[in-house]
């Protein structure tokens, strides 16, 4: 969605406590904004220029440099990750699965082209190979110039590239092939759409050994439980043992609460590795003990929700 102008005038209030009348501070060109008509609500981020614009094979891929939260990525003009805030998701996306695995050595990342869960994965010394399969290439070459601090670890021995439709790759893999598959996704709409289908979650369970761990971005509990509930009933229906939603702030996304679900073959979510930990923490930001069994912890509605 391109940046948006205010129609009349806005009443804003300034940090030193004054209010000003002006439109001038939020103009067409000084903004880029996403907007949730759905939800009535949108998320700003003032910006200093337009870097980087191009169509992809799939999809509209633009580059912003903003004021306050470092480089933004979107993607047909979604929010696709921020310099300020892209740690958490990546941290929550792949060290809660990991560190449930009780030996993860294979890991598959299907999406994920900007290469920051990548980058988390390859902080686990026990992993032997990290696969990320991405449908667009340009999305990978794109963050190497501009999210060089996401793609740091692309040149490790263990990291391998596979550039095409994740699904079918999935589909195609010999049974048991991974221990992880990490399911970095945009929401589910377009090519996307069958990353949260049951099949989907069947093929990943085949793909994956014994012990084997899926974990996918889930989206918001606040504007998307449907979306929520769906992921997990199709995981259920798809032959996994253990399911559990782990939530974690995320700022510059819908409602600024986001989530990840897990599903295991055999291991209960409770169960992950403490212990091992240690090799690992001192390289996070957001991710601890602390923070993972907390995302385990689920608010009333949420519990409800699940229950039923």
């Amino acid at each position: 969605m391109s940046p948006q102008g205010v129609a009349g005038n806005v009443r804003l209030l300034h940090v030193d406590g004054t209010v000003s009348m002006s439109t001038d501070e939020l103009a067409p060109g000084k903004w880029f904004t996403e907007i949730y008509n759905e939800h009535g609500s949108a998320f700003s981020l003032k910006i200093r220029e337009k870097i980087h614009q191009e169509q992809t094979p799939y999809q509209l891929l633009e580059i912003y440099d903003t004021v306050a939260f470092g480089k933004l990525m979107t993607l047909d003009g979604l929010v696709m990750l921020c310099g300020l805030d892209n740690f958490i998701y990546h941290e929550m996306m792949t060290h809660t699965a990991l560190f449930t695995h009780p030996d993860p050595k294979r890991v598959a990342i299907v999406g994920g082209g900007d290469c920051g869960c990548l980058k988390e994965v390859l902080k686990h010394p026990e992993v032997e190979s990290a696969e990320l399969i991405e449908l667009d290439e340009r999305v990978t070459r794109v963050s190497e110039k501009y999210f060089p601090e996401l793609c740091e670890s692309n040149n490790d021995p263990r990291a391998y590239f596979s550039f095409g439709d994740g699904i079918k790759h999935v589909r195609e893999a010999v049974n048991g092939s991974y221990d992880v598959i990490i399911v970095d996704s945009t929401d589910p709409v377009g090519p996307a759409v069958g990353l949260f289908s049951e099949e989907f979650y069947a093929d990943c369970l085949q793909a994956l050994s014994t012990d084997g761990i899926l974990i996918v971005q889930s989206e918001s509990p606040l504007f998307h439980m449907k979306i929520i509930t769906s992921v997990r009933t199709n995981m259920k229906n798809a032959g996994f043992a253990h399911i559990a939603t782990l939530d974690f702030p995320q700022c510059s996304y819908p409602s600024g609460w986001w989530t990840a679900t897990l599903a295991s073959k055999s291991i209960a979510p409770t169960d992950f590795r403490v212990p091992a930990e240690s090799a690992v923490v001192p390289q996070t930001r957001y991710y601890n003990t602390d923070i993972h069994r907390a995302a385990l912890a689920k608010p009333e509605f949420m519990k409800r929700e699940f229950d039923t």
